[in-house]
């Protein structure tokens, strides 16, 4: 029901404090206000304080006769002519700054102020005349009527004042506040979204100032639509450094059951503080601090288990903001999530990944890439263009309207800007650290906002769906995953598939950006298994069991790493897979030691062990796990080279517990050709008899012996190749997720097929 506007002096409430209000209280408190009295109620730990009412806005502005002149000047308004919106809204703003509060007004503001700091306000018999006039620091919030609804993000859009000391900056304070109303930014949005600004109306939030060591921001569900996970993501010192994306933030990820999922540090090289006069102060920090994890695991599920409290409350998923004083946690603020409801399809895109961030809003943009580092910049920004700039700027919301896409060097998910660009359905990825630096002024790419991921030109998309698997529990096949990337886990578990039939370490050495050799030749190997075992254990949140292949390098294929050997003559034939693990055993070890932590934590684990072409090189193996007291770990080895085929008799007996075939490598060995060679592309056939010989003795044999057998190459992912697999009696084939569906339902047919004939 529209709120009527026409104030007289008797029935205005010009204060309210939270024990007044509630979720329902919108009308007078703002959407920021009666979530903030609603939380207070309910005992969630809210800093003290009260509300200025969108009743005494509209006093106001009708006292000081405000109200004409605004809509004088709203109807001037070009909304597409940045400048001109610019400088119209500014006039408006200044009108207001510029006017006087009511003297009744302004005496009941400051006399709530002084009552701020005291214990007992609900006391009917405390004498206010009494108080001792205590001036404490306070934070004066923007709490518009038409914000934080579910079907509006107005995150950011009106001012926060911080620090905030005294009467006569409390009361300047309040009138900016008040202005914000109209900023550029605000009056488009409200514009775009079709609310009349005469409805719109503004109360202001007084609070008693937390001064932060942490703060952040969660969301009780994944905002990028991929799972129904916990996203908290802090930052030392005030939350205006999340906010405002100058700070990428820690970012964790929590199940519902308040497991943390994943822990991803970043480095924090700042902090925002405030020195004795609430001045805000940028510092700084030591390498060793800003390296270090913001939240304790304490912490992170307390975070949680509010999240989940107020999602249950509200019956809505939250968006919600909180700081961390000498250990206790303060929820500061709480809104809707925008977002959820819009439905996204996965889409993949075959092109030249060049860079990769976090996915800040879903969706897949291309155009050209207009690099901004001021806000004069903006203007060279045209329809359908790509905006890059170091970090995302509330400011910057009219600009993006027009954009393709979003990226930034800097900011996390929770940044205003992100939240707004998810909310216009634009594609967006933040915190790549070097977007600005590495893309090109003019170039064309394409952004995958929902992965993360940037590439080179207007690539072509190809919508992939995941589909869940519906197994057959009398399925003699099992159908497993290969996944490489942490990131690409909780995409690949959307299968409902709970083992992991291939995962290579070379993606996670890869985006450390070192060889393993730079960490042994530094002597930093306990940094090299650290690495390791985070980027198994992201992968293994999503899964039971894994099969992990050490790793298996060829100087081609990583020359560009930091410290990375001299390229080989003869790659594919040089120092790599199993061989170069035993030259090297620290780094092998290192891998191993990763491998054994992760079965600790109660995943099965099988070791996979790459170009064997010996028996000795499994006794090795099997001497390493003995020295490092790793047990209970199913070793496997990679059929991937002629000499494992021919020995695979004296590797059963050897004691090994299942076997893997490399169709790709065992293909190029027995073909004796590249795969890579565009002269003999046409020559490459994983169908050739002289593998499907090579792979149906090694079942045979593998059967009479009790050895698990499974495909982990490409080729399982092939109906034909699937179909001769099963017939041949194949324990596992491992697949890519976005095809384990349908392989799954052809395997399933084959087999019935094959029951029928044999019946």
């Amino acid at each position: 029901m529209e709120r009527q506007k026409e104030v007289k002096e008797n029935e205005v409430e010009f204060i309210k404090w939270f024990s007044e209000l509630n979720k329902n209280s919108g009308n007078i408190a703002g959407g920021k206000g009666a979530n903030l009295a609603e939380m207070y109620n309910l005992k969630i730990p809210v800093p003290p304080g009260f509300v200025i009412t969108a009743q005494a806005y509209d006093y106001f502005i009708e006292k000081a006769k405000l109200k004409e002149k605004i809509k004088t000047i709203l109807q001037q308004i070009d909304y597409e002519d940045t400048k001109q919106l610019d400088e119209t809204t500014k006039k408006i703003r200044e009108l207001i700054i510029n006017s006087l509060f009511p003297k009744e007004m302004e005496e009941e503001i400051i006399e709530s102020y002084y009552c701020l700091d005291t214990e007992d306000l609900e006391n009917e018999n405390l004498d206010l005349d009494s108080l001792k006039k205590e001036e404490i620091f306070v934070a004066v919030r923007s709490s518009a009527t038409t914000e934080d609804l579910a079907e509006a993000s107005f995150a950011g859009q009106q001012e926060t004042f911080l620090n905030i000391k005294g009467k006569e900056k409390l009361i300047e304070s309040i009138k900016k506040c008040f202005a914000s109303l109209f900023t550029a930014r605000a009056t488009y949005y409200r514009h775009k979204k079709n609310f009349k600004h005469e409805d719109s109306s503004l109360a202001v939030i007084v609070q008693k100032m937390v001064n932060s060591d942490k703060s952040g921001v969660m969301f009780s569900k994944n905002p990028s639509l991929k799972d129904k996970n916990i996203i908290i993501e802090a930052v030392f010192g005030l939350g205006e450094g999340i906010v405002s994306g100058k700070i990428t933030p820690d970012r964790y990820v929590i199940s519902e059951k308040l497991e943390i999922l994943e822990k991803n540090i970043s480095e924090k090289k700042i902090a925002i503080t405030k020195d004795d006069s609430g001045k805000e102060l940028t510092v700084k920090l030591e390498k060793e601090k800003s390296n270090q994890q913001v939240l304790n695991d304490e912490e992170i599920k307390k975070l949680a288990e509010i999240s989940i409290k107020l999602e249950k409350h509200y019956q809505k998923p939250q968006d919600i903001e909180f700081a961390i004083e000498k250990n206790k946690i303060y929820i500061v603020q709480t809104r809707p999530i925008t977002t959820l409801e819009k439905k996204v399809e996965e889409e993949e895109i075959k092109g030249e990944a060049i860079l990769e961030g976090l996915a800040a809003s879903p969706g897949i943009g291309s155009g050209k890439v207009k690099i901004v580092k001021s806000l004069k910049d903006l203007e060279k920004v045209h329809k359908g263009d790509v905006l890059v700039t170091e970090m995302t700027n509330p400011d910057m919301v009219v600009t993006m309207q027009k954009c393709s896409a979003i990226v930034t060097d800097e900011g996390g998910i929770t940044a205003h800007a992100a939240i707004v660009s998810r909310e216009m359905g634009i594609p967006a990825v933040v915190g790549t650290r070097i977007a600005t630096t590495k893309l090109k002024e003019g170039e064309i790419i394409t952004v995958n906002g929902s992965i993360g991921k940037i590439y080179k030109g207007k690539s072509k998309i190809e919508k992939k769906e995941i589909l869940p698997v519906a197994l057959n529990k009398d399925m003699k096949t099992k159908i497993k995953l290969i996944v490489d990337l942490p990131s690409f886990a909780e995409r690949a578990s959307q299968t409902g598939i709970k083992q992991v039939g291939l995962l290579r370490i070379e993606g996670i050495i890869a985006e450390s950006g070192k060889h393993p050799k730079y960490f042994l030749d530094n002597n930093k190997i306990e940094e090299y298994q650290e690495i390791i075992f985070k980027g198994i254990e992201k992968i293994s949140n999503y899964f039971e069991e894994l099969w992990v292949r050490t790793s298996d390098i060829r100087s081609d294929e990583f020359e560009n790493l930091e410290g990375a050997p001299e390229k080989e003559n003869n790659p594919m034939l040089g120092m790599h897979g199993i061989r170069y693990g035993l030259k090297y055993p620290e780094i092998l070890k290192s891998e191993l030691k990763a491998l054994k932590k992760i079965k600790e934590k109660g995943k099965g684990i099988g070791l996979l062990l790459p170009q064997i072409i010996s028996v000795e090189e499994v006794k090795k193996v099997k001497e390493f796990l003995e020295e490092i007291n790793f047990k209970d770990v199913k070793i496997g080895v990679m059929i991937e080279t002629p000499a494992s085929v021919q020995i695979i008799k004296e590797l059963c007996e050897e004691g090994i517990d299942f076997i893997s075939f490399g169709t790709n490598d065992l293909t190029q060995y027995t073909l004796a050709l590249d795969r890579g060679n565009e002269q003999v592309q046409n020559l490459y056939n994983e169908m050739h008899p002289s593998i499907l010989h090579q792979i149906e003795s090694v079942i045979k044999i593998c059967k009479e012996n009790n050895v698990e057998t499974s495909i982990c190459g490409q080729a399982g992912s092939k109906k034909e190749m699937a179909k001769f697999l099963v017939e041949k009696g194949i324990d596992s084939i491992s697949v890519n997720a976005d095809v384990a569906s349908e392989i799954a339902e052809y395997v399933k047919e084959n087999e019935e097929k094959l029951e029928k004939e044999k019946s």
